[in-house]
């Protein structure tokens, strides 16, 4: 498994409470342009419309500019890949107040490109201080001491 986009905000700007794994929707150029490590999970979101999940705002550049179809959109809305049980599972969660669901990272397994999504609750400004004074903490006290 080679991951090839992540989310590196996601844990900082949120709670993660569930993760699933889901398959994506992509035309040749998008997969070709993701194995190249070039897209962005920022701003993305998931989405559920009529027993089938999408994923909103993710930006996959085009795999060669000159070469493209006319009206290629970089931030097209893109089907997820996922079994009604695991829809319903994600229906049921988000639809309790202060959760969505969010991309956390893009990845390969063998020849296939999966998305790790994530039930995260929103953390507030307190909580990532509480966060960033940890591992403040923590790297003070793996520094070697000096004399």
């Amino acid at each position: 498994m080679a991951t090839l986009i992540e989310n590196r905000r996601a844990g900082y700007d949120y709670e993660i409470l569930e993760k699933f794994q889901a398959g994506l929707e992509l035309s040749g150029s998008e997969v070709k342009s993701l194995r190249l490590k070039r897209g962005s999970l920022e701003g993305a979101r998931v989405i559920i419309r009529g027993n089938e999940a999408y994923i909103v705002n993710m930006e996959i550049p085009p795999y060669q500019a000159g070469n493209l179809k006319e009206g290629y959109d970089d931030r097209r809305t893109r089907r997820l890949l996922l079994s009604k049980t695991e829809i319903d599972k994600l229906v049921g969660l988000s639809s309790s107040k202060e959760l969505t669901i969010i991309p956390t990272l893009v990845y390969n397994v063998g020849r296939y490109l999966k998305i790790g999504i994530a039930v995260v609750r929103g953390k507030k400004k307190y909580d990532k201080r509480e966060v960033i004074k940890k591992r403040e903490a923590e790297r003070e006290m793996c520094r070697p001491l000096t004399g």
